[in-house]
């Protein structure tokens, strides 16, 4: 791949990595329309089994951002991808840090805080409907992914058990 491409990778990933409120799970929809969507650097399948990948691996969820560039660029482009979306954060974290050893006693960086945790938490839950359409290729594997999402959040099930059911129905081609 041409150094155009590793360009357009790190631009692509260090502006995005600014509006990743929560990190790279919270980013998930935008990560998706561009990779699959707009550049095409992958297919839905292949999008979905890189996102299943990156939250089995041990290790910060960016992971998925290393896979989706060295789909578009292989191993150059992982290094970029990953670098441009953990490199941008890292600045704004120590400049905000610094600002805010000198607010103690300030209210607003409890109120900055508060009013992010909603913002992060429906990131999240959109990048969650993202992987699931990109996911499922059927009613019935639509279903299982909103049967394992109630019983994560109703249940103390560990997640491994959903996952392992999961794969077993897949394995068996029930779905």
């Amino acid at each position: 791949m041409g150094g155009a491409t590793l360009i357009g990778i790190a631009l692509t990933f260090g502006w995005l990595s600014l509006f990743a409120v929560g990190g790279a799970s919270a980013a998930i929809p935008e990560i998706h329309r561009i990779a699959v969507e707009i550049n095409q650097w992958m297919t839905d399948a292949q999008f979905a089994d890189a996102y299943a990948i990156s939250q089995l691996s041990p290790g910060p969820n960016v992971l998925i951002v290393t896979l989706v560039g060295y789909h578009a660029a292989g191993i150059a482009g992982a290094l970029v991808a990953t670098a441009a979306m953990c490199g941008p954060p890292a600045v704004v974290a120590y400049g905000v840090s610094r600002m805010m050893d000198r607010a103690t006693g300030s209210p607003w960086p409890d109120l900055i805080q508060k009013a992010l945790v909603p913002v992060s938490i429906g990131l999240m839950a959109a990048s969650g409907v993202v992987v699931a359409q990109a996911a499922a290729g059927s009613v019935a594997a639509l279903l299982l992914t909103a049967v394992a999402a109630v019983l994560a959040v109703a249940t103390r099930l560990n997640p491994l058990w959903l996952l392992l059911a999961g794969g077993i129905a897949g394995a068996a081609g029930w779905l």
